[in-house]
């Protein structure tokens, strides 16, 4: 370094004036004995000694009474910084009060003109020992908070990016520990006041506080994974920050959408009930009407014959027509007749105890409505019964309701598809104590477990739904499934006890 020859030269009062004014506190010790020479103003505030006391004294007249604060220690470490030219360490000095005082020492060896010595520069770092530990300690609650606890914390910044989490959040949302995290709408949807919201609508809310749900997507075949809880703005000078904490709710969510479905299937059951009472009432208050037209028409025909041969012999073209016009009426009130007839006996008896019928009977009186509904669309419907009647433990009327909810669904799907797969199976059997029956079609299978959706999505559906099905198989002690078929296409079908020899009635033993 070079010096300026024009600068004035410090003088050795210069340099006293420095050393007295520096708040870093300074003791000089002779090299050979250790003993103190000199101490600067800021060591004397500190040690609470002035310079004539502090030189007769020893390292245990000054230090802490600690084992690691020992004169035989406090001279090693000076002699070492005479040897290498400096060393540090951390003593505890003891002030002319008995305060003890942490510091940072640093001596380095100084050649003076009486020979070496030993300058110790040293500060107090009782505040920076206090910060820390409040560090430590704050850092071993992060860390506790981090990874050992079971609550699910998100801090996070304006634009939705997660910036910490918590171990449990971590496994929550599925990403892996220690990789980097992304923005909190990649793992899973908000939701607000029960919809479905964006993350600046969340924020936006949040005015500081806003309640929030997370709905994290099943994995593995899984449920999803429902969070409640609350996002709150925390201000700071650098820009704002939001901690979600949330606990895990899906239980409870999970019951609630069961009880939803539970009303559901009571309305729906209340539904058919009265839809029931309602065809009766209409099948009651058709049938007279169409016999008494019946009846008209049988009565006129006779005289629509003698009318086409009332011509010398030769048909008359205009009577022909009548007699077709009524040969078709009669023929359409007979449909409607027979209608009539399947309505009241489907409907005519909803038994509330337990009754005994057979499977195949079941599906050959639910097969008029089921080819009703599949000829309009070009739909095959083929029955295959068992060789032998399969008696099972059922209420009868239900029990077929839920045979045509299967059969349309098919139906309906099979609508969709070319016209060459367009067909449906009906099929009974007995398989291991039970009686089965299944319904296959050829459509386009399904991408979930069906029975976990609540009721029907088609516009003109009649409502009943799989779910409502699966109550009453299950009610009756049943079972219900639906299986993709290997050649294309789905099966839905279910079981039901087999009646045994003490549950038939004389009637129906075969």
């Amino acid at each position: 370094m070079e010096v300026d020859p024009r600068a004035p030269e410090l003088t050795t009062q210069d340099f006293v004036a420095m050393m007295n004014a520096t708040r870093m506190c300074v003791l000089v010790h002779d090299g050979e004995t250790k003993d103190i020479l000199w101490a600067n103003p800021a060591a004397c505030e500190m040690l609470e000694w002035s310079v004539t006391e502090l030189r007769p004294l020893k390292a245990n007249d000054m230090s802490s009474s600690a084992q690691q604060y020992d004169r035989v220690i406090g001279r090693a470490w000076l002699q070492e910084a005479l040897e290498k030219g400096a060393s540090r360490i951390e003593w505890h000095y003891r002030a002319k009060s008995g305060r003890v005082i942490p510091t940072d020492a640093l001596a380095v060896r100084v050649e003076l003109a009486q020979g070496p010595a030993v300058m110790v520069q040293f500060r107090d770092i009782e505040r920076e020992q206090e910060v820390e530990r409040q560090l430590r300690l704050t850092t071993s609650w992060v860390d506790a908070l981090a990874h050992h606890t079971s609550a699910v914390a998100l801090m996070l910044d304006s634009a939705g990016a997660v910036r910490f989490a918590t171990d449990t959040a971590v496994a929550v949302l599925g990403a892996g520990i220690g990789e980097p995290l992304e923005r909190l709408t990649d793992y899973g949807s908000l939701h607000v006041g029960g919809r479905v919201s964006t993350w600046d609508d969340v924020v936006g809310r949040a005015s500081p506080v806003t309640p929030v749900r997370l709905e994290v997507p099943a994995r593995d075949d899984g449920e999803p994974i429902w969070l409640e809880g609350s996002l709150e703005r925390l201000r700071q000078a650098d820009g704002d920050a939001l901690l979600m904490l949330l606990h895990d709710v899906s239980g409870r969510v999970q019951d609630e959408v069961r009880r939803e479905r539970e009303l559901h299937r009571e309305n729906y059951l209340a539904r058919y009930t009265a839809m029931g009472d309602m065809a009766m009432a209409i099948a009651h208050e058709l049938g007279q009407p169409l016999a008494a037209a019946g009846n008209f028409l049988a009565g006129v025909r006779p005289q629509a014959k003698e009318l086409e041969t009332a011509g010398g012999g030769r048909p008359d073209a205009a009577a022909a027509r009548v007699g077709y016009g009524i040969d078709s009426a009669v023929r359409q009130i007979e449909r409607a007749s027979t209608i009539v007839e399947s309505v009241r006996a489907f409907v005519g008896h909803l038994e509330h105890v337990r009754q005994v019928a057979d499977l195949n009977a079941i599906v050959e009186e639910a097969l008029y409505f089921v080819r009703l509904r599949a000829a309009p669309l070009g739909v095959e419907v083929d029955f295959r019964p068992a060789a032998t009647p399969v008696p099972v433990r059922c209420e009868r009327v239900l029990t077929g309701q839920v045979l045509l909810n299967l059969c349309f669904n098919a139906v309906d799907e099979m609508a969709e598809c070319p016209p060459a797969r367009r067909r449906v199976v009906i099929g009974t059997g007995i398989i291991e104590g039970t009686g089965m029956l299944t319904v296959d079609d050829w459509g386009r299978g399904f991408p979930q477990n069906p029975f976990e959706e609540s009721f029907t999505a088609k516009e003109h559906g009649s409502g009943i739904g799989l779910a409502l099905s699966y109550r009453i198989i299950t009610r009756q002690h049943g079972d219900i499934w639906a299986e993709r078929r290997a050649e294309g296409g789905s099966r839905f079908g279910f079981t039901l006890p087999l009646a045994g020899e003490a549950d038939l009635r004389p009637g129906d033993r075969r």
